[in-house]
């Protein structure tokens, strides 16, 4: 077995294992669907959703739709959480609508750039390597349940929590950072 599938194959096993972890530590007294927690069904659909992708990319050895694709995970994503932990309270959906506005504005933002550029230098070699470029796939998976992780314990909580200042806190934050990436993104356009 060469290098190029141990690493491929050690690196998706640990990403999804730590991605297990955090999602039985985020279950926890969370919303469940046929006694399945909410929390872990997301990050199935993650991995399931790239998985699928990726068989996609492979086939065709493309990277086009691998940054519109990490965005439209987290959009149905959150949606399918909200929508499996209803009814809710504000809080989850505010995290909710500002995880979905992000994603809509840099997935195709990300997309258009490549499709002008016509490729993604990144993956010059790692789309010619069968587990390089599945373990790419895998991590992009672990990247969005891992960094939602901690708005879906919030969507998927049986407990809400009243509007305080560290959602006001939080908010303006949120409103501060779209702010400096969308100008961000419009100097390197």
């Amino acid at each position: 077995m060469n290098n190029q599938w141990v690493v491929g194959v050690a690196g998706s096993l640990v990403a999804v294992m730590l991605a297990l972890g955090i999602a039985w530590g985020g279950a926890d007294q969370g919303a469940r669907v046929a006694g399945l927690p909410v929390i872990m069904l997301c990050g199935v659909f993650a991995y399931a959703v790239q998985w699928l992708m990726f068989v996609h990319a492979w086939l065709r050895k493309t990277e086009l739709y691998y940054d519109l694709t990490g965005s439209m995970t987290y959009v149905v994503m959150i949606l399918g959480a909200l929508w499996m932990s209803w009814p809710t309270d504000p809080r989850a959906l505010l995290l909710s609508g500002l995880i979905v506005v992000w994603a809509l504005r840099l997935g195709p933002f990300l997309y258009d750039r490549i499709k002008s550029a016509g490729e993604d230098r990144r993956f010059r070699t790692i789309k010619t390597s069968f587990p390089t470029f599945f373990m790419t796939w895998t991590l992009q998976g672990t990247w969005v349940f891992i960094t939602a992780s901690c708005a879906l314990a919030a969507i998927t909580a049986h407990t809400g929590v009243p509007s305080d200042p560290m959602l006001w806190t939080g908010l303006v934050l949120w409103l501060f950072g779209f702010g400096v990436e969308a100008i961000a993104d419009r100097q390197k356009s």
